[in-house]
């Protein structure tokens, strides 16, 4: 793998990842923008508009007939949340020419249509499509309603929004029905000339390309060459940067609903320390206790005491969060936790043993090899970097885990602390399902 970065002007950068080992080209744009309450509704729903059509495909028909002239190229367009930023995402997956009868230009192609898709929207009367804006309004209200569906996931994105309430991280990316409401076919196009104006632009090409070809065709983009210098400000999350307070006592939050088993969700915090870059420490303290069917959580939570149906843990390292998730009987909530806070107590006193760090290492070791085997998880990798501002390579990265020591993990642990928990339930005391 051969990755360039080339700036094509203040906040405006191209990413390149030459690779031959795929048969697909990735073309890829990132918008990225700060969460903030009284845009992130408006930002959920710019995708789906985009996508709809573009001047030069003025409705999603001719789109999908363009893609399926580049051999069933395929189109999606999105947003996530990373740490206190919003991503409106772009991407087109393409077949490489080389695997092609004859030659095509599928990635020329691609990102002609991505970008004409993302920065030349179609109009009508100097604002969005009325007709587009509607439909997708109704998507993304349905989409907000039905997020509860999900149980596991309502769970957990409940927990962040009590630990963060309603700042940067703790927002749904999706927004709100009361902001949906008033969005207007007007107001969005307006916001949608500030989205491009001011967010951070990052274009990612992976695949067997030609790289002078591809610097010019975007640098030559009449598109391209209209956008703005920038400062492209976004919050800069990472480890060094999101310090936490010491609390006394975690916060507790029991919600009923109809379900068919507790969810249980609990918010770690790691608290400022002196030891160093300690993200790699934090990985493999999170694969010893719940990452994994090795880890803690698993084998004493699940399988020995049979107290829960799943039980993992996460690291946010954007965040410096733990949060432990784990789907359980409803009567077994206190003993389960109980249980979880004597898991925390135990890495503390450094009860795992250096089988089980190395066990960890391993695991996180294969995680990493598989980024370059990916050609999406090689711009996931990347673009997170790029995000942090903290950049180091694959092999760099291993060699991080590989030096972790058990006693840099002791002292991780001891800075470690409940923020809150959190349980969803149906009604009734002792009620089961």
């Amino acid at each position: 793998m051969d990755y360039i970065k080339e700036n094509i002007k203040d906040g405006v950068n191209l990413h390149l990842i030459i690779n031959d080992n795929f048969k697909t080209d990735y073309t890829v744009i990132f918008l990225t923008v700060p969460l903030e309450k009284e845009t992130v509704t408006q930002n959920a729903l710019i995708p789906a508009v985009l996508k709809r059509g573009c001047s030069k495909y003025d409705n999603f028909k001719k789109i999908t007939e363009e893609l399926e002239m580049m051999y069933g190229a395929f189109l999606e367009c999105g947003v996530d949340k990373e740490g206190d930023n919003l991503i409106l995402k772009f991407f087109i997956e393409s077949i490489n020419d080389n695997f092609l009868p004859e030659k095509n230009n599928n990635i020329i192609k691609s990102i002609d249509m991505l970008i004409n898709i993302v920065f030349n929207p179609i109009l009508e009367n100097g604002k969005f499509k009325e007709n587009y804006i509607n439909t997708e309004k109704q998507n993304l209200e349905l989409l907000i309603n039905t997020q509860k569906d999900d149980k596991d996931q309502y769970a957990y994105e409940k927990c962040i929004n009590i630990m963060y309430k309603d700042t940067g991280f703790g927002l749904n990316k999706y927004g709100s029905i009361e902001s949906l409401n008033k969005i207007n076919s007007e107001n969005l196009y307006e916001h949608y000339k500030n989205l491009i104006n001011d967010s951070k632009i990052d274009i990612f090409i992976s695949g067997n390309i030609n790289k002078e070809e591809i610097i010019n065709q975007i640098k030559d983009n009449q598109f391209i060459k209209s956008l703005k210098p920038r400062e492209g400000k976004i919050n800069e999350n990472h480890y060094k940067k999101e310090l936490k307070q010491k609390i006394e006592n975690a916060q507790e939050k029991i919600e009923e609903m109809d379900v068919s088993q507790g969810k249980l969700v609990i918010g770690l915090d790691i608290l400022p320390n002196d030891l160093g870059d300690f993200r790699f420490i934090a990985i493999l303290y999170n694969a010893i206790f719940g990452d994994g069917v090795n880890s803690k959580l698993f084998q004493i939570v699940r399988e020995k005491e049979s107290l829960a149906y799943t039980a993992k843990s996460l690291y946010i390292n954007k965040k410096n969060n733990i949060f432990i998730k784990c789907g359980i009987e409803i009567s077994k909530y206190e003993k389960t936790v109980n249980l979880i806070k004597q898991l925390l107590e135990d890495m503390k006193n450094g009860n795992f043993t250096e089988e089980d760090l190395q066990v960890a290492k391993e695991y996180i070791i294969a995680g990493i090899n598989c980024i370059e085997a990916e050609q999406d998880t090689q711009i996931i990798f990347l673009f997170g970097q790029e995000l942090s501002n903290l950049h180091l390579t694959v092999e760099e990265y291993k060699k991080n885990i590989e030096e972790v020591k058990h006693e840099d993990i002791v002292k991780l642990a001891n800075l470690i602390q409940l923020n809150t928990i959190y349980f969803l339930r149906n009604g009734g005391k002792n009620a089961d399902n």
